[in-house]
């Protein structure tokens, strides 16, 4: 192969190789399971259109990964991520 080939091809491999999307971690469904907030370590909000096709609310819980509905849906997600919050301001 050419010089100019080969260096064409390893900048081609470059650029492929930065320009790689990491992987969303999506929930594809969400349950409706009351959790008490001291089981709660760290939550984030997922949004549909934002690498996920619906919105949730992911909690860890042991290690683990719950996806509950978002908080506008319901109330009681609202408190919990309000006590958490208020939990981890403490600290």
């Amino acid at each position: 192969m050419e010089p100019r080939a080969c260096v064409l091809l390893l900048l081609l491999c470059a650029a492929l190789c930065t320009a790689q999307i990491e992987m969303m971690d999506c929930c594809l469904s969400v349950a409706d399971k009351r959790l008490r907030p001291d089981n709660v370590e760290q939550y984030r909000l997922q949004r549909a259109g934002h690498g996920c096709d619906i919105s949730a609310t992911v909690i860890q819980v042991k290690g683990k990964q719950l996806c509950l509905p978002p908080p506008e849906h319901h109330r009681w997600i609202r408190r919990l991520l309000k006590i958490v919050d208020q939990k981890k301001s403490r600290q």
